[in-house]
């Protein structure tokens, strides 16, 4: 193994301890960029909660959700994630993205919108974890590449709560003042916020799946192993988009149970039992995460209720719809 540990003698343990520590940190990174996310999604439903008078209510639930328990979300994600198998946070990985696409090929049925940046928060750190590991293999010193990715994550995530904060106290005082050049950023172009995180994570999701891709098939020695794995695997996923798209319409608890439950039946078959353990740990962990985001994701339920509604009436009536007296 090529790490920091190189520089070091060969003792007993030492190339665990560094693999351990890596792993950590390629959680940690993980972790930061769920933090981002969500705080900018954050500063997004708050903002708009403010600009309509009807929704007061979910804006004083917004300010009101504390940032005090944002490090022990981003420590436990953290710990979770360095748990993780690189095979699971690979399925993980790609099995969003089929659900993702989707999604967006179905947004004419009223399919959730803003809600998906928030859903995709477990995958998102999964991808992140499986492209360190992807473009770090073989790296001469890993541990120092992944502990600055991990500083300049942990920057970024703490540069995002500090917005967040400032947001919720002084951005209605700021922006009809006229005096905060920040706020009037928001002001300007906040409404843009969805769309430079949809380009990100397209990108980020993009390398992802390509890093799972390879971190999958590195563990199969011939081409018949790859089908075995693979034939039913995409059988699997295609069932689990089907279901939710033509399903019932389920809460995010549930879509959890049911992804992370058809996972766990197809590894019981063409996986390994330490496969079968990551998969809890992912249910544990997902389910954090929307605990975590449960009062913005109520936030954005009822924003994609209510711009279905208004597309809905905007739609023209078909002719011959109306009755003939």
């Amino acid at each position: 193994m090529f790490s920091l540990g190189s520089w070091l003698p060969a003792w007993p343990g030492l190339a665990w301890g560094w693999a351990l520590l890596d792993s950590v940190l390629q959680g940690l990174v993980g972790a930061c960029a769920v933090s981002v996310l969500c705080s900018l999604m954050k500063v997004y439903l708050y903002i708009q909660c403010l600009n309509d008078p009807a929704r007061q209510a979910q804006q004083a639930a917004l300010r009101a959700q504390r940032g005090a328990l944002e490090p022990l979300h981003v420590a436990v994600l953290t710990a979770a994630l360095a748990l993780l198998g690189s095979r699971v946070a690979a399925l993980v990985v790609l099995e969003f993205s089929l659900r993702a696409l989707s999604t967006l090929l179905s947004l004419r049925k009223g399919t959730p919108g803003s809600q998906l940046y928030l859903l995709c928060q477990y995958s998102l750190a999964c991808g992140m974890s499986c492209s360190l590991s992807f473009l770090l293999e073989g790296a001469p010193h890993s541990t120092c590449n992944l502990a600055l990715a991990a500083g300049l994550a942990g920057l970024l995530a703490a540069g995002s709560r500090r917005l967040v904060r400032h947001v919720c106290s002084l951005y209605e005082l700021h922006s009809r003042e006229r005096y905060c050049g920040l706020c009037l950023l928001l002001l300007a172009s906040g409404h843009g916020l969805p769309r430079l995180l949809r380009n990100a994570l397209a990108i980020t999701f993009a390398l992802a799946d390509l890093a799972a891709v390879e971190l999958i098939n590195r563990d199969f020695l011939s081409t018949l192993e790859a089908v075995r794995f693979w034939t039913p695997l995409t059988i699997c996923y295609t069932l689990l988009v089907i279901h939710m798209q033509e399903g019932p319409r389920q809460s995010a608890y549930q879509t959890v149970l049911v992804r992370m439950g058809g996972l766990f039946i197809l590894l019981l078959t063409v996986g390994r039992w330490l496969d079968v353990f990551h998969v809890l740990i992912s249910l544990l962990a997902e389910f954090w995460c929307l605990l975590h985001a449960s009062i913005m994701l109520d936030v954005c339920q009822q924003q994609d209720s209510t711009q279905q509604l208004q597309r809905d009436r905007q739609l023209p009536s078909k002719p011959g719809s109306e009755e003939t007296s």
